[in-house]
């Protein structure tokens, strides 16, 4: 039993860091493009609240035909799950930085590219990292739900658990799906 779930959770973190990783690369920069662009801000905004209320299993479910089963629609569901708080958070953290900051970096006579770098991210940061823990969180969580288009994981151990009524296997993988989300969640 433990070798197998030590393989799932190997399987689930792949999962759950390959789509995040993605969600990072692409929700960045819309969450810049959002803060720095008042006409793409609504447009931005609006598809994230929609990804927001998007069922992860639903998404999944349209992404078979489309894919098929297996690693590829997990990773993309997956990714659209976390491309929300990434980009709301981003956007929030970058419009939310202090004018009176920016004002001194201009007044030292930095170029704009320079307050970016040296003013706007640093302040920026906490926020941004929140939301890619909270993306790292739904994630992990909803990384389980890639055992029914044949990607893997830990879900395969809950599902088999549930099927089986073995509770100790049940327990050990929610249990260690649980844990990788508070660790994701533990602040520094």
């Amino acid at each position: 039993m433990w070798a197998v779930l030590y393989a799932d959770t190997l399987r689930h973190a792949a999962l759950a860091l390959g789509a995040l990783a993605l969600a990072c690369l692409i929700g960045g920069p819309f969450g810049l493009l959002s803060a720095t662009r008042g006409w793409a801000r609504s447009p931005i905004l609006a598809a994230a609240a929609l990804g927001r209320t998007l069922p992860s299993i639903a998404v999944l479910a349209l992404l078979v035909p489309l894919i098929g089963v297996g690693t590829a629609p997990a990773i993309v569901a997956l990714t659209l799950l976390a491309l929300p708080p990434i980009v709301i958070n981003v956007d929030l953290a970058i419009r939310n930085t202090p004018t009176a900051a920016l004002d001194v970096a201009t007044g030292l006579g930095m170029s704009a590219a320079q307050r970016f770098a040296r003013v706007v991210v640093p302040l920026a940061l906490p926020v941004a990292l929140a939301g890619v823990r909270t993306a790292g969180v739904e994630v992990i969580g909803s990384a389980t739900l890639a055992t029914f288009v044949g990607a893997g994981g830990l879900g395969d151990d809950i599902v088999r658990g549930l099927q089986t009524g073995d509770g100790a296997l049940l327990a050990a993988a929610s249990a260690i799906v649980a844990a990788m989300a508070l660790l994701v969640e533990v602040r520094r």
